[in-house]
């Protein structure tokens, strides 16, 4: 469903919307502190455990009760470092913190994409231009169509196959599209900063795959084989756990994709209304959200994307109470429900409208 403009009345009712959320946002900012700080100096060392531990093992994992586990435990830990430290920290979450080590600007991440070129695309546009058509290229990433008011073409009949071989190769799909080709080719993007952000990519990607596939292994002697099978079954694991989420996230049916004329003269309110509407919220329990980078809060996550992510369980009660309060769509539901919707969509977008 794609949103208009709204009335004069709704756009009054927007702001006072606007005022109460501006005040859940005050309030953490206000009482951020020693407990935000253990918490993700916690993950940081608990991310670094589970990769030691998984690395150790994994160096004699010719013995398979070796590799199931050293599998298992570096799975985890690059899922921990993607989701609730590399996405959150390069949000700039933790820079009130004044660790240059924990900061949005000298963080960088287990992920192919360098974390300058994510930044743009996701903090910048993704995060601006929510949901709004031709502005949003994270709207269907610019291979899928997602949004009746998106045009048709024939390769839309595949995206489901898309979807499928996207899955376990998320980091070279995302890596790839921060490169911006169809901004280069539409003359939005210079030749000379394509140039550039390639060879940022490929300088990453070598040394991401000489750390899984090359040193690691060696280092590994004898159990160099199911070394390297490990670091990329773990690789595989967190790149489908990662498509998942941000896709049940953003795409499951209830989410509203939006205009341009929609945005023109937007209030800080009606920013609110269009993050809100724009995302959907995947229902679990702690260690769910801890290992989805608690963007099962992905409402709260987008109306408050610098607030500290393990402060999202706490204000989502209160993020929903006033949805309800204002008649405001609240798109939550458990993860086997957003996945099937999220397929739903892919499918029922795949062939042209009925006219």
């Amino acid at each position: 469903m794609t949103a208009t403009a709204l009335a004069p009345d709704e756009a009054t009712l927007a702001e006072e919307f606007g005022t109460e959320l501006d005040r859940i946002r005050s309030e953490v900012i206000a009482t951020r502190g020693a407990d935000d700080a253990h918490y993700i100096r916690t993950v940081i060392a608990t991310q670094r455990g589970l990769e030691a531990g998984g690395r150790l093992a994994l160096a004699v994992s010719l013995f398979p009760p070796a590799w199931v586990a050293g599998t298992a435990m570096l799975s985890l830990a690059k899922i921990l470092e993607n989701m609730e430290l590399g996405h959150n920290i390069l949000h700039g979450q933790w820079d009130w913190m004044g660790d240059p080590a924990i900061h949005s600007t000298t963080w960088e991440w287990d992920f192919l994409s360098p974390a300058e070129a994510w930044k743009h695309t996701h903090n910048h546009l993704h995060h601006t231009y929510t949901n709004v058509v031709d502005l949003d290229r994270d709207l269907g990433y610019t291979v899928f169509r997602m949004s009746a008011e998106q045009a048709w073409r024939p390769r839309h009949l595949a995206q489901p196959l898309y979807n499928l071989l996207l899955a376990p190769l998320f980091e070279w799909g995302i890596a790839l599209y921060d490169l911006e080709p169809d901004a280069v080719a539409a003359g939005r993007k210079p030749w000379r900063s394509f140039l550039d952000d390639v060879s940022g990519l490929l300088a990453k990607a070598t040394r991401q795959l000489t750390k899984d596939y090359v040193i690691f292994p060696l280092l590994a002697g004898p159990s160099a084989l199911p070394c390297l099978l490990g670091n990329l079954t773990a690789n595989t694991v967190r790149n489908l756990w990662t498509h998942t989420i941000i896709f049940c996230g953003h795409f499951p049916g209830g989410v509203r994709t939006f205009t341009e004329e929609h945005i023109d003269g937007e209030t800080r309110g009606e920013w609110y209304l269009r993050q809100i509407q724009g995302s959907a919220n995947i229902e679990g329990g702690p260690l769910f959200h801890v290992l989805s980078g608690n963007l099962g809060h992905q409402i709260e996550h987008h109306a408050f994307p610098d607030l500290p992510s393990n402060r999202y369980a706490e204000i989502a009660p209160k993020v929903r109470e006033l949805c309800e309060r204002y008649g405001i769509p609240y798109v939550t539901g458990p993860l086997w429900r957003q996945y099937g919707s999220t397929c739903g969509r892919i499918l029922r977008f795949a062939v042209p409208a009925r006219s």
